[in-house]
């Protein structure tokens, strides 16, 4: 993550420094509306600047003059920002944004000082707007993204569910399995959330929906007697 210090001195505006106090004599001080204006007081005197257009001041030390992305500052109730200054592919000067190409959606691009530059996602993952990183698709919220809305149906008729599939330890599962409906020996795959595939286990065990695993047949409920030769499915 880079991190750019404001450059940008301005002289008066209607929350400028007849409205703003030093808190103390010295120290970088957020502007208590706009998240990307702030105050350097030096001997009690103030000077007001402004981040580059598309990063917001970090109030988290008044000792550091920092400017940083979004995602990693909180600006509570300082809700307003400047001017977007937007240029070809950056919706504004610095930041990063979802690919302007939407058939692009695992790539992004990394805007500095309104300069377009193009970066991949790891393989299986898009980009989400809200979390400013890659994500897999099950935990995006976009619609206008192809990989998402695509899903693919197996020989037999199984396609992988929408949404999350949460495991044992409340963590989200980048590759849910499901039990076969017929075959306790057999389950589905579901690589990134989308792609169905085939699995079996092996070594005489079945599959466990609750642990999402294959287990011993004595521990899933059905599935007792699955290897019994009188009870061996065809």
């Amino acid at each position: 993550m880079f991190l750019l210090l404001a450059v940008v001195s301005l002289v008066g505006s209607c929350f400028g420094q007849a409205a703003f106090r030093c808190p103390e004599k010295n120290g970088f001080y957020p502007d208590p509306v706009q998240c990307d204006l702030y105050y350097h007081c030096q001997g009690g005197e103030l000077e007001e600047k402004l981040c580059p257009d598309g990063l917001l001041f970090d109030d988290g030390n008044p000792k550091n003059e920092r400017c940083d992305t979004p995602v990693n500052v909180d600006c509570g109730d300082r809700n307003e920002l400047q001017e977007p200054k937007p240029s070809e592919g950056c919706p504004r000067a610095n930041g990063f944004f979802r690919h302007p190409d939407s058939n692009k959606c695992d790539k992004f691009v990394n805007c500095i000082d309104g300069v377009m530059n193009e970066m991949p996602c790891p393989p299986g993952l898009i980009y989400d707007d809200d979390q400013s990183s890659c994500v897999w698709l099950t935990e995006t919220t976009r619609k206008d993204c192809p990989l998402v809305s695509k899903r693919d149906v197996l020989e037999d008729g199984f396609s992988c569910p929408e949404g999350e599939v949460m495991g044992p330890n409340g963590r989200t599962l980048p590759h849910p399995t499901f039990a076969h409906p017929e075959d306790c020996s057999k389950f589905y795959i579901c690589r990134n959330g989308v792609t169905p595939q085939h699995g079996s286990c092996s070594g005489g065990q079945v599959y466990n929906e609750e642990s999402f695993k294959c287990d011993e047949p004595e521990n899933v409920p059905g599935c007792e007697n699955w290897f019994d030769e009188d009870k061996k499915k065809p």
